[in-house]
């Protein structure tokens, strides 16, 4: 079995297509998606209905809770709250009633299985909360409390901090999905992961894929997104 694993679209459909582009030449057999699909970003329409589209897996990420909901005061730095609630604001007009009833009905983790003997644990942030952040310099003591609290699990997958990395802690692995939209490791690259398996045996791997980062910024000044200077300085342009 072999499954990519995407996760941080933010409305950048154009990378998003560039990934699934990508996904299809490699001859996978399944797609898992770990949220973050529309806000902060200029297509988050487009964006939603690539995802809807491939009829698979969908966790829920903060940025679609956001959407559903706003952003409440203590979630974001207080500078940047009024203009994270215009962008939200923004991200809902593009959307429909059904659109913000998927976001709000997507369930907030699953367990898959890469074989019969390789379970996979996937959630957004953490397994119990939307928006608490684990770096990949945190110890290996606050990754096993935080992220592997499923015992059955030998994989454990997330997205939410936009930073790519694996690790490997008692026996078990870790990895971070980094972002198909807004990667925040310099390399304004999509990225996404593979993970591989036959029986014990198994796999995992970040994927960057290189596209038209320009045509994203065509879109965020057709679209009239509200805070092209965040887009624009996060992507290298």
């Amino acid at each position: 079995m072999k499954i990519a694993f995407i996760s941080d679209i933010h409305g950048n459909a154009v990378a998003l297509d560039a990934v699934l582009k990508d996904i299809e030449a490699k001859d996978v057999d399944q797609v898992v998606v770990l949220g973050d699909l529309c806000y902060r970003g200029p297509e988050p329409k487009r964006a939603l209905e690539l995802v809807q589209s491939l009829n698979t897996m969908v966790v829920k990420g903060n940025a679609d809770e956001w959407v559903v909901r706003g952003i409440r005061d203590g979630e974001v730095p207080d500078q940047a709250i009024e203009m994270m609630r215009t962008e939200q604001q923004w991200t809902v007009d593009k959307l429909s009633n059904e659109d913000i009833t998927y976001l709000e009905n997507l369930p907030t983790g699953a367990t898959i299985e890469l074989t019969d003997q390789i379970k996979i644990h996937v959630f957004h942030a953490t397994p119990t909360s939307l928006f608490e952040m684990i770096k990949p310099t945190e110890a290996d003591e606050v990754v096993e409390a935080n992220l592997m609290s499923e015992a059955s699990a030998d994989l454990y997958l997330y997205g939410h901090i936009h930073l790519p990395y694996v690790r490997y802690i008692n026996g078990k692995t870790v990895a971070n999905l980094g972002s198909v939209g807004l990667p925040f490791d310099g390399l304004n690259h999509a990225s996404y992961l593979i993970a591989e398996g036959e029986g014990a045996d198994f796999t995992v791997g970040i994927h960057r894929v290189k596209y038209d980062v320009s045509q994203v910024i065509q879109k965020v000044n057709e679209a009239g997104y509200p805070n092209p200077n965040f887009i624009k300085q996060v992507l290298g342009q």
